[in-house]
């Protein structure tokens, strides 16, 4: 039974016997909003009002004198989390950020960069985030075995939140999903999909705040090395 249900998650979609696992990831360019038209549509205006107001946030949570173009960077994360997040709540398309090799694969290309270039360019500054501010001197030993541990971790935690959120909610629409062909009673039936509609936004939500989470914790992580 467990196998069966995991295997929904498996990378197995194809037509024709053609691989088209990880062409969801390229399916949401459709999604963003065209730039070339006279007179901008609602939608393109929403995503106008989306990106300026997390510029502001994370111009907040940045240096003043780093925000020059580096808000596009996280933006850009945020908006390619949201939608491959949104594209897995389609059915019969493969959820790409439910896998680690997805989300390591942003979590841990950014980390290291982020560690070369505090260790590279400001050592010092490194050394000490080590050691917490007011910490006893008998304590700093432990502090640096416990900050650097924590700093080591950081990609991996950034990865399984992504991924276990994103199973997580999937996991429960597909077991309630199962049991609809063994009811019988049509008020069972009714608030089974009620039930499932109640999922279905709970996980559009959850696909929200998961990127804007993931985008955050990486703009907190850059602005420590400056």
């Amino acid at each position: 039974m467990m196998s069966n249900l995991f295997s929904s998650f498996d990378p197995s979609s194809n037509i024709f016997n053609i691989p088209l696992n990880w062409t969801s990831m390229t399916l949401s360019i459709l999604l963003i909003p065209l730039s070339y038209w006279i007179i901008p549509s609602r939608m393109f205006m929403m995503w106008n009002i989306i990106i300026n107001t997390l510029h502001d946030q994370f111009k907040i949570l940045l240096l003043p004198n780093k925000t020059s173009g580096t808000t596009m960077i996280f933006i850009s994360l945020f908006s390619f989390i949201l939608l491959n997040n949104f594209m897995g709540l389609f059915p019969y398309i493969f959820t790409s950020s439910s896998h680690l090799v997805f989300t390591l694969s942003l979590s841990l290309p950014l980390w290291l960069s982020f560690m070369l270039y505090g260790w590279i360019k400001n050592t010092n500054h490194m050394f000490i985030h080590l050691v917490p501010q007011g910490t006893p001197p008998i304590l700093m030993p432990f502090m640096v075995c416990i900050e650097s541990i924590s700093n080591l971790i950081r990609p991996g935690t950034l990865a399984v939140r992504l991924t276990a959120n994103m199973i997580a909610g999937h996991l429960l629409m597909t077991l309630l999903g199962n049991t609809g062909p063994l009811l019988i009673n049509s008020l069972l039936i009714q608030i089974l999909i009620f039930t499932q509609m109640l999922l279905l936004m709970l996980e559009s939500a959850v696909a929200i705040i998961q990127s804007y989470v993931f985008a955050v914790l990486t703009t907190l992580y850059s602005q420590e090395v400056t």
